[in-house]
């Protein structure tokens, strides 16, 4: 006897028929998950998953370094000479002398001699102020002497002193060398150390003349040029001194030592009044004359 397989009612078939579709579904699901879940996943930074701390401070120097300069353009100029502390055969200058171009300007073929040269004219043999800084200009009337004298700050007591050590080295270097002036004329140049009043940080004095051929009456025009410089802090006043008519060392230490003295009262808070002028300076210890004899009574 022949016997029927047994019938699968209609709904386990249709329940067959449908487990494809819903694995499909499910998948398909799935798969549009994952999608969102990747969209949301590039539309958001991936440092936001993560909570960041603050930034490390940055290194920034301390406010009395960079908040207050070492010399205010005030005190640069407060600290100036003026033609009372000189004398009154000083007085403001009526412009530069004709052999600053002429005889500064000349050319040499000794780097070192050509350096000078160049720092006489451009007034920067300390190098270029790197803060407040201030020049003034004072002509004599008798020798008609031009002294410049300058009050700035520099980078720091390392770099002035480093100009200082190279300038000990001209009277060595450039004790005698021939430069060529603006007219083509050889010029003889000479340079000397020169003793300063022993006042502020440090200092270096010099003396160049530059000597030309003999005029028509034998003459040979000399022009001699006393320099000094004195380095208070990163601080400095440096001065030129001299022309044609020849340079008063007298006058190039008494502004020396007065010149620093007025910038140490300026850096303390006290605004010097005008020095009484027409006193020598005692070369060895920078005093004037009439200080020194109150010393001694």
């Amino acid at each position: 006897m022949n016997r029927r397989p047994p019938r699968v009612s209609a709904s386990r078939v249709s329940a067959s028929r449908d487990l494809p579709s819903r694995a499909l579904a499910s998948a398909l699901t799935a798969g549009v998950l994952l999608s969102v879940s990747a969209c949301s996943l590039l539309e958001r930074p991936e440092t936001a998953k993560f909570d960041v701390s603050p930034a490390s401070p940055s290194v920034t120097a301390s406010p009395s370094a960079s908040a207050t300069p070492s010399l205010t353009d005030a005190q640069a100029r407060d600290a100036l000479l003026g033609p009372a502390e000189l004398g009154e055969r000083w007085s403001a200058t009526q412009g530069g002398a004709t052999w600053r171009d002429g005889l500064l300007k000349g050319r040499t073929d000794v780097a070192d001699c050509q350096r000078l040269l160049d720092g006489l004219y451009a007034e920067d043999l300390l190098g270029k102020p790197k803060g407040a800084g201030a020049v003034v200009g004072l002509d004599q009337s008798d020798t008609e002497a031009q002294l410049r004298y300058q009050v700035a700050a520099y980078g720091g007591p390392a770099e002035v002193d480093a100009k200082m050590a190279w300038l000990r080295t001209l009277p060595e270097k450039c004790a005698e060398f021939t430069a060529t002036d603006v007219r083509g004329e050889r010029q003889t140049v000479r340079v000397v150390p020169a003793a300063l009043p022993g006042v502020g940080d440090a200092r270096e004095g010099l003396r160049m003349t530059m000597s030309g051929e003999g005029d028509l009456y034998g003459e040979t025009p000399t022009l001699t040029l006393d320099f000094a410089a004195v380095r208070v802090g990163d601080r400095a006043v440096s001065l030129t001194n001299g022309g044609l008519g020849g340079a008063e060392e007298d006058f190039t230490n008494q502004a020396v030592q007065l010149g620093t003295q007025r910038l140490q009262n300026v850096l303390a808070g006290r605004t010097p009044p005008n020095q009484p002028a027409n006193q020598p300076v005692d070369q060895s210890t920078g005093v004037p004359a009439d200080q020194e004899s109150a010393q001694d009574g």
